[in-house]
């Protein structure tokens, strides 16, 4: 009678062990194929604090990152300069009135290599108004390069 208890416990443990073994298997074959890797999915994205802002158009390229900067702070801000860290700074001052959108498109140096996965921060220095002291906006922008 013990024997057959014993077969019983062992056809049990078999049954559940090829089971676990074919999922372990196939978790291992769809991660080794990349289906579970999230940097192969990364969409090009740039955020910026306020008193600015941007639409999702923005393009990652190897010898420049470009977007486009909104002014919504209430008045005109002169832009000294944007910095993307990890690429470059685009130093051409200009003036960005209230409500008002400017392509901004910052060169990299060194350049980026193509169909790699890119993320920096950004840095404006600007003056908003009449104001006579150099401000600080942030954000960041990250994506393929193309």
């Amino acid at each position: 009678m013990s024997d057959k208890k014993g077969q019983a416990a062992m056809e049990f443990l078999m049954t559940y062990g090829w089971a676990i073994l074919a999922a372990v298997i196939a978790i291992g074959v769809l991660s080794y194929f990349g289906v579970f890797s999230p940097g192969n999915y990364v969409s090009n994205v740039v955020t910026v604090n306020q008193p600015f802002g941007t639409t999702q158009e923005m393009a990652i390229k190897t010898d420049s990152i470009a977007f486009l900067l909104r002014n919504g702070g209430g008045s005109s801000a002169d832009i000294a300069s944007v910095a993307v860290a990890g690429c470059g700074n685009y130093s051409t001052a200009f003036t960005l009135a209230d409500g008002s959108s400017q392509l901004v498109t910052v060169p990299c140096s060194p350049v980026l290599t193509s169909d790699s996965k890119f993320k920096g921060d950004i840095t404006i220095t600007y003056r908003a108004g009449e104001k006579v002291l150099d401000l600080t906006g942030t954000g960041s922008v990250s994506g393929r390069v193309e």
